[in-house]
């Protein structure tokens, strides 16, 4: 039989098996491993042999755990079946890596000094989430002995458990939102904070004078085709 509180229940979120079996992978990796450097491939390096997803390199040594990782993009290349990747597009990466220099394309993150800020944000949710598990501790054990005593369909069973499930979740909600920010701790993608943004800095009226332009050269092509085959 269903209680009456266990059928409205607050809803709270999901244990993220796949996601959770991911992040474990890396934080893995980097606590067995010294990840130092991920070379950030362009998409579609390795189409012609049936995949087609984005390709990192990693280099790691294995027996201590990773201290700082150096990055090195070249995701901006253009690859096609007549312009693959190439060696020289490794000149500059080989002439950097010695001294894992930055550069508009290379970069350091610190991942000791990222997951201990993590862990700084994340421990006043748990700890906030641990008192409230101390005040659910009574409810439960009210509900032991409600049920001990049969008296399973009492207004007061039904509203002892209504609170108990809501402490329950909200401390759950609170445990989630601490593990999510020290998962992204171990997040491993290459985000050059070098880059520069190329902003289109055009006014509406040139925009639509580009446009205008277009059109024309859109319409003049398709009369002088138009003219060809009439001819």
């Amino acid at each position: 039989m269903v209680r009456a509180w266990e059928g409205r229940r607050p809803r709270c979120p999901p244990f993220r098996t796949n996601e959770t079996a991911f992040v474990q992978t890396k934080r893995k990796l980097l606590d067995d491993c010294d990840l130092w450097c991920i070379v950030s491939l362009p998409g579609g390096v390795f189409t012609a042999a049936g995949a087609g997803v984005k390709t990192n390199l990693l280099f790691f040594n294995k027996g201590q755990p990773t201290q700082k990782i150096w990055y090195y993009d070249l995701s901006h290349i253009k690859v096609g079946k007549k312009t693959p990747l190439t060696l020289a597009h490794f000149e500059e990466f080989f002439r950097l890596l010695a001294q894992r220099a930055d550069s508009e394309r290379s970069w350091t993150v610190n991942m000791m000094a990222r997951r201990e800020k993590a862990k700084a944000e994340a421990d006043p949710l748990r700890a906030q989430a641990g008192k409230i598990e101390a005040d659910a501790a009574p409810l439960r054990e009210q509900i032991k002995k409600l049920k001990a005593e049969k008296k399973t369909e009492s207004p007061e069973f039904a509203t002892i458990g209504e609170k108990l499930a809501t402490l329950e979740c909200d401390a759950r909600e609170l445990k989630a939102k601490a593990q999510a920010i020290e998962d992204s701790a171990y997040d491993l993608k290459a985000v050059n904070p070098n880059a520069k943004n190329e902003e289109d800095t055009r006014t509406p009226e040139e925009l639509l004078a580009v446009i205008e332009a277009k059109g024309h050269e859109v319409s003049e092509a398709l009369a002088n085709l138009t003219k060809r085959g009439e001819t």
